[in-house]
């Protein structure tokens, strides 16, 4: 458990960026203590709630320590943070799907793993459990915007900037990955 610095507590970002960069590591905890939540919910929203998980949250932190000095301040810190969470997560599923690839049938078909829950017929599969299956099937240039825009909470500008598209990309994307989801959500 991260120790709080009374000092830190009510410091803006700015400020703690400043202090980081001056080797104050209390600082640094701070950041983490702020953001850790939202990472955690970036990274299993895209890739589940796997072992790797919090390895690749973890990753994510050590990126933004050893970027800091580029921070310059244009958008808030939760923006940069989020930017990078994305594109790690977005390497980490790239990096798999090559892995996958190597065991790919000889007529070009991909083997898809798909993790079933063991259920029983009498036993509930809760509508939650559902949709993060399904989410976990969506495409994942589509199922970033899924999950930022609609169980994040992010605007369609803001999912924008922190990606680096256009906007009309993220609502043609944000189409595409909702009738994608319908459609799995039906096959489940």
């Amino acid at each position: 458990m991260q120790k709080h610095d009374p000092k830190y507590v009510q410091a803006d970002d700015m400020e703690l960026i400043k202090a980081s960069l001056q080797g104050d590591r209390l600082a640094f905890g701070e950041i983490v203590n702020r953001y850790k939540s939202m990472v955690a919910r970036t990274v299993k929203g895209m890739l589940g709630d796997t072992v790797f998980a919090e390895d690749l949250g973890q990753e994510v932190f050590i990126k933004l320590y050893n970027s800091l000095s580029e921070f310059r301040g244009e958008s808030k810190l939760s923006t940069y943070i989020q930017k990078i969470a994305v594109n790690i997560t977005l390497n980490e599923i790239k990096r798999r799907k090559r892995f996958l690839s190597m065991f790919s049938h000889s007529d070009g078909s991909e083997i898809h793993e798909i993790d079933i829950p063991d259920t029983d017929d009498e036993e509930r599969i809760d509508a939650r459990e559902l949709v993060t299956k399904a989410l976990q099937m969506v495409e994942p240039k589509f199922r970033v915007i899924l999950m930022m825009r609609l169980l994040q909470g992010y605007s369609t500008k803001e999912t924008a900037e922190i990606l680096g598209l256009p906007i009309g990309t993220v609502l043609s994307r944000l189409s595409r990955g909702q009738e994608q989801m319908k459609k799995i959500l039906k096959g489940l």
